[in-house]
């Protein structure tokens, strides 16, 4: 007799009610955690996120835009090259990205590191707003993303120690 099951869309998302375990899974027929067999409680949904109740994560913002773009977790990872487990760490708050992952991250969404880190924006961009008047500093931006990440993070690194020395 073959089995039926219900395609992942359809299958509701719980999560554990132990605050030690929080394990996400999908409903099971006994409603219970497959980790350490704890009640399971409804997963909120990024649209039930109130900005006034919380601040703005990275977590909610990656689901909120993968769900924009009806994207699933195995979808994602695959545009990223990354585990599929990695990004549900990343939406559980139980891994935080690099700058680099967080580029790749952007670009496998389709929007700009900017709208990831929404709360940081203004500062980041009176940042780089500074650092492009100088016309020198400009003209090396410029050229970073036609490097490779690993010069790139050579060229980050000199730039560190130097700032240390004249600070």
């Amino acid at each position: 007799m073959a089995t039926a099951f219900a395609s992942v869309e359809t299958r509701e998302v719980l999560r554990c009610s132990n605050p030690h375990c929080k394990l996400v899974q999908f409903k099971a027929a006994n409603s219970r955690c497959r980790r350490c067999d704890r009640l399971l409680q409804a997963e909120p949904t990024a649209t039930t996120h109130h900005a006034e109740s919380r601040p703005v994560c990275i977590a909610d913002l990656v689901i909120r835009i993968r769900h924009e773009r009806h994207l699933s977790q195995r979808q994602l990872a695959s545009r990223m090259q990354a585990p599929r487990t990695y990004i549900s760490k990343i939406e559980n708050n139980r891994a935080t990205p690099t700058l680099g992952t967080l580029e790749r991250l952007a670009a496998a969404l389709e929007v700009g590191v900017s709208r990831l880190a929404p709360d940081s924006r203004s500062r980041r961009e009176e940042e780089a707003a500074a650092v492009l008047a100088d016309p020198f500093l400009a003209e090396i931006a410029s050229l970073l993303p036609r490097i490779d990440s690993f010069h790139r993070s050579m060229i980050y690194q000199a730039f560190r120690d130097r700032a240390r020395r004249t600070a």
